[in-house]
């Protein structure tokens, strides 16, 4: 059960990526005050909590009812973290972790941004969700396994809150190079251990390969 908490909380802090998220809310709040900076970043942190949770609870029975067996989950869910993989090590910001221009440009003029892009999608984007459905796997019915899955989601979603809240200190710390430097490293990272969900579905999927 530890080393599968260990492995779960590495992937998962991986996909959001606390340090790279911490200059993303910086440039979404110029001018905010410290005190406005807490709240939007409290509100958007529990709003994502509240998908994650659902996402691991239901996560399982949702694919039964779709009918899609997790070697096939394995396989997607592989692809789309390679890909969000891809996106981290050349530092592109596409839909995957980030907002797209349009979305940018209504965020702009929103003083509300908690839950939009906020909460969705800088925090519980289709990466983290895909990994959380990853995490429970077909073993939704255990409840050991979806509390560790729970702690680990509120580990780093805890991290997470704390680098919003510096956001502005870690910004002047590390610089935006600094914070590049670390989605870099954990996007290598996040590479392999996409590459091994994909070998396990097809493993799964295809017992002689």
């Amino acid at each position: 059960m530890t080393e599968l908490i260990v492995d779960s909380f590495i992937i998962f802090f991986v996909v959001v990526d606390p340090i790279g998220l911490a200059p993303m809310f910086a440039a979404l709040t110029p001018g905010a005050s410290p005190a406005l900076r807490r709240r939007l970043a409290l509100r958007g942190v529990l709003i994502a909590g509240v998908i994650l949770f659902a996402f691991v609870i239901v996560g399982d029975a949702l694919l039964r009812a779709l009918g899609i067996g997790l070697a096939s989950f394995q396989i997607a869910g592989g692809v789309l973290l390679f890909l969000l993989a891809v996106d981290m090590l050349f530092v592109r910001h596409s839909g995957l972790r980030s907002t797209t221009a349009r979305e940018q440009k209504e965020a702009a003029h929103r003083k509300d941004i908690s839950v939009f892009p906020l909460a969705i999608p800088l925090i519980a984007g289709p990466g983290a969700l895909t990994t959380v459905l990853l995490m429970v796997g077909d073993q939704g019915d255990n409840p050991a396994v979806i509390g560790a899955t729970l702690a680990v989601v509120v580990l780093v979603l805890g991290i997470t809150l704390v680098a919003l809240f510096l956001s502005g200190r870690l910004l002047r710390l590390i610089g935006e190079t600094g914070a590049n430097v670390v989605s870099r490293v954990l996007g290598v990272v996040l590479a392999a251990l996409a590459v091994q969900y994909i070998l396990d579905g097809l493993q799964a999927g295809l017992p002689a390969f």
